[in-house]
């Protein structure tokens, strides 16, 4: 196992992290047999990494259980604040004293305020005290580091970012999402900031490995067919020095033994010209299967309207390259859980983006097929729930 120095505390961080989101099932409950096993092998390999979070259904229950039986020390805990479930002051202490029992320790060494998409959301948690709450379980302890996980764009990222003393950030990074999300612009201003960068989502749910398009992986075996499409996603990551740590959640033993392989022989600078571009005639098939060439530069923004112009046209895309679930997900998440939602019905029409960007592209008219496919029964029951649950 290869490791990246957390350049703010000088720890050693496993370059492969557990993400405990995707534990296997028996019915409704997670398989804690099975799940054990693997993060047994994990740990024994040199994984010392693992990330969860209070809304992973029964992931701080199961790796608090298994961690008690002897593991504790050998591992650093992440977990994450339902900032969106704060109502008051009170609630945060009550959310981690309710995580800390849950994962039978006293202390996380990586704790995160969760899915913080805007820099509103981060604003309304300092009138409730969240600096003072984080400053206090910090000098007792109880928080070694404290960051944020992020889906959105790279602007509110960046916003994000300079708005705290951070020390770590969490992003979702892969090699289709390199100019859009926080994309390679906000690796690098956190890495310039000091501070290790955990990535989630580095082959985006599995669909850079099983929902590429047959062109897309014809390449890959041809250029190396004892590669698979996940090794060449995880080399990708690890190429860049930027990169501190990548979750990949595993719920196969075989899966934990290959990545743990890849993760002892993908040092920084891994990757030649050559295989680069690979990788790059592989977006280009995927791309080829988008609706909107949008490359995420966001020249078109900031729209009067509010309207995440991006955000709104990488969802769309995601739906046609990845899968109409992957595409909502990422819309809902983008778009809608935010303070001042930046959803595509927002559109004004005005037509001011339209003069800004580079590709030419007729935003006013996409936005409206956005609008069309994309806002459909599902995202309205979404949006009604997320309301109800104080998430805006």
């Amino acid at each position: 196992m290869l490791y990246r120095t957390n350049p703010v505390n000088q720890k050693p961080l496993s370059i492969l992290g557990y993400g405990c989101l995707r534990f296997s099932r028996k019915g409704t409950a997670i398989d804690q047999a099975k799940a054990e096993k693997e993060m047994q092998i994990a740990i024994e390999r040199g994984v010392n990494y693992f990330d969860t979070a209070y809304t992973y259904g029964g992931s701080e229950v199961c790796l608090g259980k298994f961690l008690s039986k002897g593991y504790r020390d050998q591992v650093n805990i992440a977990t994450k604040l339902p900032h969106y479930y704060i109502k008051k002051a009170g609630d945060m202490e009550r959310y981690f004293k309710e995580q800390l029992e849950r994962l039978r320790t006293d202390h996380v060494e990586y704790y995160l305020m969760h899915m913080l998409n805007d820099i509103a959301a981060w604003e309304r948690l300092k009138t409730l005290g969240i600096a003072e709450w984080i400053e206090e379980k910090k000098e007792k302890g109880q928080i070694q580091n404290i960051g944020f996980s992020f889906h959105g764009n790279t602007e509110n990222f960046l916003k994000i970012l300079e708005a705290y003393d951070w020390d770590f950030c969490q992003i979702q990074y892969n090699y289709m999402d390199e100019h859009s999300q926080a994309g390679r612009k906000g690796l690098k201003r956190a890495n310039e900031k000091g501070i290790p960068v955990i990535i989630m989502e580095p082959l985006r749910g599995g669909r850079l490995v099983q929902g590429l398009p047959k062109t897309a992986a014809r390449l890959l075996e041809q250029e190396n067919p004892r590669r698979s499409p996940a090794e060449w996603g995880l080399r990708w990551l690890w190429n860049q020095e930027e990169v501190t740590v990548v979750l990949s959640g595993m719920n196969d033993a075989a899966q934990v033994e290959e990545n743990v392989r890849i993760a002892s022989e993908a040092e920084a600078g891994c990757m030649g010209s050559h295989e680069l571009e690979v990788i790059e005639k592989v977006k280009a098939q995927i791309n080829h299967c988008m609706k909107v060439p949008c490359t995420g530069c966001g020249y078109c923004m900031p729209c009067p309207a509010g309207v995440d112009i991006p955000g709104c046209f990488s969802a769309y895309n995601t739906r046609y390259t990845d899968s109409w679930y992957q595409g909502m997900k990422a819309y809902i998440m983008c778009t809608t859980l935010k303070t001042s939602p930046t959803n595509a019905s927002k559109c004004l029409k005005c037509g001011k983006c339209e003069q800004h960007c580079p590709q030419g592209i007729s935003i006013r008219k996409e936005l409206e097929q956005v609008k069309r496919h994309m806002e459909n029964p599902v995202y309205k029951i979404a949006k009604i729930v997320s309301r109800r649950i104080g998430k805006y």
